[in-house]
């Protein structure tokens, strides 16, 4: 079983190998899931490759953001690049990048992130038929449910161990995006799920109550204990995360894994005792096994600590300028020194500032250290100015000098050279590659003689007008997706051109009387599975959808890969839902090749990231076919709703439920109970709905209209057909990220 460990600098990738590491993975330049404050340089992780390989270790690179349309020509750059360096694997996510590395790089090898959401066999199987030789499961899975999937793929399995938990389902956050732009599935998150949140009173399901909590805010995972079933179960590789950490943590970590992995059976018990010693050592969050022993694990969350990485020094008793500087004044919980790393957390506003300590006093005295129980005076950074009401903590994150304690020479230099003399080559090959990804194929189109029309190469296609649609603005074709009976029933002042329904029990059950009562437009109707399917619920889930074959529903839209082969022998419609994260025209391709005949783009996207994507859509198939059949499939768009912020495992006993929250900032959402999973919303939905034309010019197929969880009443109904003719008045809403800038 391989223990793999994380590095972000040089400092750290030593100190994971010193520790004990089999193997440790990078992120690649640019386009990576952690926003480092410099990544690695390709010359850097040459030089680790060969190190590695001179001391039979591995070296893995993640791979693992979304990449915008504009962003592909310089990821086929570095792929040619890393193509020359060999890495032994890339983590991906992108389903576009997979196509691009199992079509012109493919004697690189592949693993799964977890940003893949693999949280069943199907998913994994998925994943392995696109050519992932590993797979890294999401980390809400137990020890049980991880041995079933065990059982059903023979692919490799690798599961987080330790280090930090995202309260959402990885690859199903959306609420750093939402807030500002700044998107968690690009390497770009700002922790909202850190922030204190206020109750503003009893809902459904909890406590109610008003104050201050940490609602989201995870603790840290450590599964020593989980080590021995994990390998017993087959697992291939322990992952550990932690590429912003610091050199002193990955070498603290490591070498406490390593212990536990070489434990001999009649030591075990006292091997754990001490690496978890040394775990709590480490500078972390407080740590909890997480799903490993429970699907519901009460420990995940402590809703009354900020949840702060490192040893909690003190709250700061008085701060105060003196001279040019600013200090606080503190009684120390443990040891300080001066050249230790620091991070301030200043409350109620969430804000965290990180410095090292330069002048630390006591009493009058300048010192060099300070125990534990002593009171100090320590020399805050200059962007450090809490307001009044404000409190300041103080935790140490790193020690002076922490981490390897040599550093063995790396061959930099050499590995720079030699990509300097691979330069002509990877020129060569991005100019083939470019050739047949962008360039635009005439031989590709119809040039529609005897019709008297020619297209313009990548110009938008005419979508077919909708049957009752909001025809006094645009003609596009739009679906009306609800998870209310009560909408189906009623007399709605709209005609939308398809129904796009929740998977959820309730619904299914009543299929018989759907199909009764849309009569001829039950052939409009479009199930929507939900994203989260656990392996436990597999069989009912396949019983559900054969009775809605037996009530003649032939369409459904998939919200991961894995769920194509629940319909494996059947004559259905599929197509793909915003959860499949496609923001580029090569993911797109993945999508077709796989036999979907729609998919939502990213429901992210910004104005100019659309824009490009769809226009690369039209060019990769080479615009209209006859009779305007396109050979791409269709795209859509959600263009209105509240998304889930958070799609999360957890239930947490102090959640309250349908109940708006308050952030710092004054942000708004409500937390909401689904089938196996929680979301999170914001209770005020966007809208580009005045963009509808734009959204056609495009090019654009059609836009989905998402009213679950909402009270569907005449006044919504109203206000929504208003909204959807350009008739009435009413305050706009926000636009997501359409009018911003995705980052």
């Amino acid at each position: 079983m391989e223990l793999l460990a994380p590095a972000g600098t040089i400092e750290t990738f030593h100190a994971a190998i010193e520790a004990g590491a089999d193997a440790v993975y990078v992120g690649a330049p640019g386009f990576n899931a952690r926003n480092l404050a410099r990544d690695l340089r390709l010359e850097e992780i040459g030089a680790m490759i060969r190190f590695c390989r001179d001391r039979g270790k591995k070296l893995y690179v993640a791979a693992n953001s979304l990449i915008l349309e504009r962003e592909l020509p310089l990821v086929v750059e570095t792929l040619a690049q890393l193509e020359f360096l060999m890495p032994d694997a890339l983590i991906v996510q992108d389903l576009g990048l997979i196509r691009l590395i199992r079509r012109y790089f493919p004697q690189l090898r592949l693993h799964a992130s977890t940003l893949m959401t693999a949280h069943n066999s199907p998913a994994v199987s998925a994943l392995a038929g696109l050519g992932c030789e590993r797979v890294v499961l999401a980390r809400e899975l137990t020890v049980r449910e991880i041995a079933a999937i065990r059982a059903r793929t023979e692919v490799e399995l690798e599961v987080f161990i330790h280090g930090a938990m995202c309260f959402s389902y990885s690859g199903l956050c959306l609420f750093s995006s939402f807030l500002g732009g700044k998107s968690g599935l690009r390497g770009r998150c700002v922790q909202p799920c850190r922030r204190a949140y206020t109750s503003t009173g009893k809902g459904k399901g909890g406590s109610g109550g008003k104050g201050g909590s940490y609602l989201f805010s995870m603790n840290d995972l450590s599964g020593l204990e989980a080590v021995p079933a994990l390998r017993e179960i087959g697992i291939a590789a322990l992952k550990i995360e932690g590429r912003l950490r610091s050199a002193h943590y990955v070498h603290t970590v490591v070498g406490a894994y390593r212990m536990v992995i070489d434990a001999a059976p009649p030591e075990l018990e006292t091997v754990l005792i001490e690496a978890g010693a040394r775990v709590r050592r480490a500078m972390s969050r407080k740590v909890t096994p997480g799903y490993f022993f429970s699907p519901q694990p009460q420990e995940a969350i402590t809703p009354h600590h900020s949840g702060n990485i490192g040893l909690h020094l003190g709250r700061a008793e008085k701060i105060k300028a003196i001279g040019e500087g600013r200090y606080c004044t503190v009684t120390l919980k443990e040891d300080l020194a001066v050249g230790d790393r620091l991070r301030l957390h200043l409350e109620p506003s969430g804000e965290r500032l990180a410095f090292t300590v330069k002048e630390l006093y006591l009493d009058r005295l300048a010192v060099e250290a300070a125990e534990a129980a002593t009171t100090v005076r320590v020399a805050l950074p200059a962007a450090c100015t809490p307001q009044q009401g404000q409190h300041l903590d103080l935790y140490k994150v790193d020690t002076a000098g922490g981490g390897a304690a040599a550093m063995p020479r790396l061959a930099v230099a050499e590995v720079k050279t030699a990509l300097a003399g691979y330069r002509p080559k990877v020129v060569r090959r991005i100019g083939d590659i470019a050739r047949r990804v962008w360039d635009y194929d005439e031989s590709k189109t119809d040039d529609r003689r005897g019709r008297g029309e020619r297209r313009t190469p990548g110009a938008p296609v005419p979508a077919r007008r909708g049957k009752g649609g909001p025809a006094g603005r645009t003609a596009l074709e739009w679906w009306l997706q609800t998870d209310s009976f009560k909408v189906l029933q009623t007399r709605l002042p709209f005609a939308p051109d398809r129904f796009l329904l929740s998977f959820d029990k309730g619904l299914v059950s009543q299929a018989g009387q759907i199909r009764r009562l849309l009569g001829n437009r039950a052939r409009d109707v479009i199930w929507g599975l939900p994203p989260v399917i656990q392996e436990l619920d597999l069989t009912r889930v396949h019983k559900q959808i054969g009775n809605l074959l037996r009530s003649g529903f032939k369409s459904f839209q998939i919200s991961h890969i894995g769920q194509i082969d629940f319909f494996a022998g059947e004559r259905v419609h599929l197509h793909g839902d915003y959860t499949l994260n496609l923001l580029n025209s090569q993911a797109v391709a993945a999508m077709a090749a796989m036999g979907l005949e729609s998919v939502q783009l990213c429901i992210e996207t910004d104005r100019q990231s659309l824009t490009e994507l769809i226009q690369g859509c039209r060019k990769m198939t080479g615009g209209a076919g006859r009779e305007g059949e396109r050979r791409g499939p269709r795209l859509g768009l959600t263009v209105y709703g509240s998304p889930p912020l958070f799609t999360a495992r957890l239930a947490a006993p102090h959640f309250t439920y349908d109940r708006p929250l308050l952030s710092p900032k004054g942000e708004s959402l409500v937390i909401r109970k689904k089938e196996g999973y929680t979301e999170t919303h914001s209770p005020r939905p966007f809208s580009l709905l005045p963009y509808l034309a734009e959204l056609k010019a495009l090019g654009l197929d059609h836009a989905i209209v998402d009213i679950r969880g909402e009270q569907a009443d005449s006044r919504l109904l109203k206000e929504l057909q208003e909204r959807l003719t350009g008739t009435g008045r009413h305050t706009r809403l926000p636009t997501f990220n359409y009018l911003g800038r995705l980052e």
